[in-house]
């Protein structure tokens, strides 16, 4: 899993998957993305099995795939989602929440709640929608050393299905429109899934590791 602090949990300590950045705020390779000093990482999953199913199990992935694709639909938040979006941390698992905000959460502030759903001139947030229930959220803000830090997470059941890559591919896109040309994030160092999915995503992306972190520094995704 991946995740940034763009934001912290109202009265939570150390917040997990994004610190505090502009207000405060990803998860495994499609579940969690953090981005530096803000945001998300998900978490990997693997069953072996014995003899030769990779051609069903391609077709599998690739049906799962584009049932996701068709299903889920991503758009901005929007006034409207603040209990949406409590619904969507309190179904997330303790392991999915420590990869995003770092720590545990109990109930979310109302303050804390905005802040991942701000939209503004500093902000952006886009939700990851099934019919009326919340399976993702992602979240960008303007940084300091970078032009814009993110944060991603998803839903630990709809995991693995590309919801993640969606999230940021569209958050990147909103991201260069207003301007931005770097973006960074932070990654747990043992978090192999997300670290594997920033490298195909972004394969020139400068890599650093501190206090069991590591810090990636990439261009925007065009």
């Amino acid at each position: 899993m991946m995740r940034t602090q763009l934001v912290s949990a109202g009265g939570v300590p150390g917040a997990a998957g994004i610190p505090v950045v502009c207000g405060n705020v990803t998860q495994g390779a499609e579940g969690i993305l953090a981005a530096s000093g803000h945001v998300t990482r998900e978490a990997g999953a693997g069953t072996a099995v014995s003899g030769d199913v990779s051609g069903s199990v391609g077709e599998t992935l690739g049906d799962v795939a584009a049932l996701s694709e068709a299903a889920v639909e991503i758009r901005p938040a929007r006034p409207g989602d603040e209990e949406g979006i409590r619904r969507f941390l309190g179904g997330l698992s303790p392991r999915t929440r420590a990869l995003r905000f770092f720590a545990g959460m109990s109930r979310p502030s109302a303050s804390f709640v905005r802040t991942l759903l701000a939209v503004d001139e500093r902000r952006d947030a886009l939700l990851a929608v099934r019919g009326n229930v919340l399976v993702g959220h992602a979240m960008s803000c303007r940084g300091e050393e970078v032009d814009v830090e993110i944060a991603v997470v998803v839903s630990d059941e709809w995991q693995g299905m590309g919801i993640g890559s969606r999230l940021i591919r569209t958050l990147m896109r909103r991201a260069e429109a207003r301007g931005a040309v770097t973006v960074g994030m932070d990654v747990l160092g043992d978090n192999r899934e997300v670290l594997s999915m920033v490298r195909g995503m972004w394969p020139e992306a400068t890599m650093r590791a501190s206090s069991g972190m590591v810090e990636v520094t990439a261009q925007v995704l065009r």
